[in-house]
């Protein structure tokens, strides 16, 4: 028997980095809302540092929902199934990833938002990779600026602007759009290693600056101020100076009043109507049913639950799943080429034992559109990056560049000398959807609940790759000019399940190739929108996270001015 609960004017289902976000301006104008999490509240005693729980035995043991459904993948059609990994990189809980990841908080570029219609104007419409299903968004940069502005701000983003309306700013991004404001706090402090690689790139004529990160850099919101003691990746944060929606946005909602929060709830499908609207969800908690009726439905989770949540919720109206009668729903999938990192070998300890992965330098000479493309085969490119994050089974998991044998003695005694002197650089850079690259159900796994989980059926195409070695080769070129003495290029892979998984719903006017509209409401329910890196059409050389929270404050603002039609 299900239970029926009181109806809402929204449920937002999944209550993480998006959902998160959305619940601050619906209930600031008062809308009642009622949030569906899987996951359950974390705090201070969930976040010991502890590299062994936190980094491979997938904490946190209470919100283990993302870990029963881990994605299967397959790089091809033809092909057989992945090894399945044992651990989901995502989380359920109040606040999502948003709990333990890295925190870098990037705007994208203004060519990220045309890539489509500038690369031809500059090099040609035959320059767009054979086989991509790339398009221009439905708006630019501009339109998007005031909610990254709201966003860093309601959450606490350090940084250091390079581009506040135009008055270009050289300690920081000389590359970037134009923003109305500096950020709310200066950037994390630097380090030895961070100053080296900084002072390298200007020697080398490059424009080095501090990335943006939603970690206090002094106190904010009367939370405190970092701590550098290290264990930040996939690790929560004790003193709440990581930002997450769990300690900023989420708490401001419940003040309002117009705000609760149902833990421990899986949404196994939504509703329609007779006339093919959304009516709400049903969910599973403590074994028994319930309904919960809604106005509007925002739908929240991973790229991965969306995209399965919406396929899963078959329907008269909707036999194909919900929202795809067009049959958009998983199409235009991709994982960041985020992989092929670069591995350098110091003659000196780097004393990178302290701090955080978001604490570091960045150069953007060879990202996106930045450079001239015309004598190479490929567009995009990557934002080179280095930070200060180092623990003792990551470290003794290093390489040993040749010098010295996998095991016994003499390995003991290498790593023993180099476990402070080798540093792997991140590599965020270009990728676009391609037709046969998307997400569908398994056939045969399931979840606990009988329900097939999410299949991955992607790879990294011939423009990713050229892309990955290119900006490899200038990341090489920076680490031997800052005095590496060995370097070693990490493999690209393939588009396995990924922390920055974008598509599978996308964005944009054309409701025969997109699932949703400029605003995040879906063409065919336009009372259900979606939130998400599941909505983006690129990933530029950054982390989607402010991205995707930017545009979720923005469907947020969009259904309080327009709560009329949409519930019309």
């Amino acid at each position: 028997m299900t239970i029926r609960r009181r109806k809402t004017d929204v449920l937002v289902i999944g209550l993480g980095g998006a959902g998160g976000i959305a619940v601050e301006p619906l209930t600031a104008a008062g809308l009642e809302v009622v949030a569906l999490e899987a996951g359950t509240w974390l705090g201070p005693r969930d976040f010991a540092p502890d590299e062994l729980r936190n980094n491979y035995r997938g904490w946190p043991q209470a919100a283990q929902k993302a870990n029963r459904e881990i994605p299967v993948h397959r790089p091809n059609a033809a092909a057989p199934d992945s090894p399945r990994g044992a651990i989901h990189p995502m989380m359920n809980g109040v606040g999502g990833t948003t709990l333990h990841y890295w925190a870098q908080s990037w705007r994208l570029s203004p060519w990220d938002f045309k890539v489509v219609s500038e690369t031809t104007r500059r090099y040609g419409a035959a320059r767009l990779p054979t086989g991509s299903t790339v398009e221009d968004w439905p708006f630019g940069l501009d339109e998007l600026e005031p909610y990254y502005d709201e966003v860093e701000y309601a959450l606490g983003v350090s940084g250091q602007a390079g581009n506040v309306n135009g008055v270009i700013d050289s300690r920081g991004n000389i590359f970037e759009g134009p923003r109305a404001r500096a950020y709310p706090m200066p950037p994390l402090r630097g380090t030895e290693f961070t100053d080296l690689m900084a002072s390298t790139a200007r020697r080398l004529g490059w424009h080095p600056f501090p990335g943006p990160a939603a970690i206090n850099s002094e106190q904010y919101q009367s939370r405190s101020a970092c701590l550098y003691h290290g264990f930040c990746s996939r690790g929560g944060c004790h003193v709440s100076a990581k930002n997450s929606t769990a300690v900023s946005t989420i708490p401001r909602a419940q003040a309002t009043g117009n705000l609760e929060i149902v833990t421990q709830a899986h949404v196994a499908r939504i509703r329609v109507d007779r006339e093919g609207r959304t009516s709400g969800a049903e969910y599973i908690k403590d074994g028994e049913t319930y309904f919960q009726p809604a106005d509007v439905v925002l739908l929240a989770g991973y790229t991965y639950e969306n995209t399965r949540l919406l396929l899963l919720s078959t329907s008269d109206a909707f036999p194909k799943g919900l929202a795809n009668n067009q049959g958009q729903v998983g199409r235009h999938y991709f994982t960041h080429n985020q992989g092929g990192g670069v591995l350098a070998l110091f003659p000196h300890k780097l004393n990178r034992w302290y701090g955080l992965p978001a604490q570091g330098v960045a150069v953007d000479e060879w990202a996106d559109d930045n450079f001239d493309h015309a004598e190479l085969d490929f567009i995009g490119g990557g934002n080179l990056w280095v930070y200060s994050d180092q623990r003792p089974i990551a470290a003794a998991s290093m390489p040993t560049f040749g010098r010295a044998p996998r095991w016994g003695a003499e390995w003991n005694k290498f790593i023993m000398e180099n476990a402070d002197r080798w540093v792997v650089s991140y590599l965020q850079k270009t990728t676009l959807p391609y037709d046969d690259n998307y997400l569908d159900l398994h056939p045969t796994v399931r979840d606990p609940l009988g329900d097939p989980v999410c299949r991955i059926t992607a790879d990294y195409k011939d423009n990713d790759r050229k892309v990955a070695g290119f900006v490899q080769e200038k990341m090489e070129q920076w680490f031997r000019e800052a005095g590496a003495i060995e370097t070693q290029r990490g493999p690209l892979g393939t588009m396995g399940v990924s922390t920055h998984a974008y598509g599978g719903t996308r964005m944009g006017d054309n409701p025969e190739t997109n699932v949703v509209d400029r605003f995040g409401f879906c063409h065919e329910v336009p009372n259900l929108g979606l939130l998400g890196a599941s909505v983006m059409g690129t990933s530029g050389a950054r982390n989607p996270t402010l991205t995707a929270q930017a545009l979720a404050w923005r469907t947020a603002a969009h259904l309080v001015e327009n709560w009329s039609t949409v519930t019309a």
